[in-house]
């Protein structure tokens, strides 16, 4: 495939308890901000609504959610792979994101567990 010079994302798709959903959100507007100052054009996440579609395999499935569990999809918007792979680079420097994710991963209260995100880098197919 020849490769598009046209924007990449950075895709994703995790559980999240729906009790932790509301401090999730607080969470990733602040971590949102903090991509778009290391490189990213816009920041997207959503919360999953309507996640069956018969003849398919379902998000929750895919997950393998718990019954209080909510599916958040989102991803991010870079100018090219280079800027996100410099992106990357800069937040997971960034002292202000270990602050923010500490408390989701605290073991106690498992907000959000890095081990059952899906994730991947894309780039263009259609428009």
């Amino acid at each position: 495939m020849e490769k598009n010079k046209t924007n990449y994302i950075d895709g994703f798709v995790l559980p999240i308890p729906q009790d932790h959903l509301d401090q999730y959100k607080s969470v990733a507007e602040k971590v949102a901000k903090i991509w778009k100052e290391h490189g990213a054009l816009a920041y997207f996440e959503y919360v999953g609504e309507d996640l069956k579609l018969e003849g398919t395999q379902s998000f929750p499935e895919l997950m393998r959610t718990k019954t209080d569990e909510a599916i958040v999809f989102g991803w991010v918007v870079f100018e090219s792979r280079q800027v996100r792979d410099l992106a990357n680079e800069r937040v997971a420097a960034d002292p202000r994101m270990i602050d923010l994710i500490a408390p989701l991963t605290d073991p106690s209260r498992m907000v959000f567990d890095a081990k059952r995100m899906a994730y991947g880098g894309f780039q263009m197919l259609i428009q």
